[in-house]
């Protein structure tokens, strides 16, 4: 599927599109509300991600004209307006969804495979591995059953995990997916956060499935073993 990033920062841009290309989309980019218009119109696309403040033409004139024309394509606004006024008025305009910056990329990519509706991918709103299950919904997780009480930010972290079982995720993947593109690469939120959901998925007979993968990350097993994670 075809997304267009209408985005003057070029490092959001950027960001957005190796993210989003990463996960399997074809991402095409403009730097301003008229040319984004123009290719939201004129190309073929099946999701529009519109920044507000563009030069050329404000983004909510440019949301009006894909409206216009095309009123069943979806287009999420990506903006650091953060007012609820600015969130309704967006909404009022015809976005489909409204996402404040800074924003992380897991939540942006969550959304538009919800909004493109992939099969097998947000048309199911349960992750399932290593025993965890996760309700994208209800934000709930169980392991064996038992429900575990996450954080947003946890429950984020684990979500992005549990899309790539059995992957090794460097730090730098897991800290633009799940923190966003406006993060420092030098903290250690990753390794704490890790921490967290070892010690709240950690059973008796069982160790959390998260597994650290030496100078490179982490890994979520996708089987069950029984010997401790490092």
């Amino acid at each position: 599927m075809r997304v267009l990033v209408v985005e003057d920062e070029p490092a959001i841009a950027d960001f957005v599109q190796r993210g989003l290309e990463s996960e399997g989309f074809e991402v095409v980019c403009a730097a301003d509300g008229i040319e984004g218009e123009r290719r939201a119109l004129q190309e073929p696309v099946d999701l529009v991600i519109l920044d507000l403040m563009l030069p050329g033409r404000d983004g909510l004139e440019v949301l009006s004209g894909v409206r216009a024309r095309k009123p069943t394509l979806p287009v999420i606004v990506l903006s650091a307006r953060a007012e609820v006024d600015d969130r309704v008025a967006g909404l009022d305009a015809g976005a489909t969804d409204y996402l404040v910056k800074p924003f992380s990329f897991e939540e942006l990519a969550a959304r538009v495979r919800a909004h493109l509706r992939i099969p097998g991918q947000q048309d199911a709103t349960r992750l399932q591995a290593a025993g965890i299950e996760l309700d994208l919904v209800r934000r709930f997780a169980t392991r064996d059953g038992e429900e575990v009480r996450l954080s947003s930010r946890e429950f984020e972290l684990l979500a992005y995990f549990m899309r790539h079982p059995g992957q090794a995720l460097t730090r730098e993947q897991i800290l633009s997916a799940v923190w966003g593109y406006d993060f420092d690469p030098g903290t250690n939120v990753v390794e704490v956060y890790v921490g967290y959901l070892r010690r709240k998925l950690a059973r008796a007979d069982r160790p959390a499935p998260i597994e650290t993968v030496r100078s490179v990350g982490y890994r979520l097993r996708d089987r069950e073993l029984t010997a401790n994670a490092e």
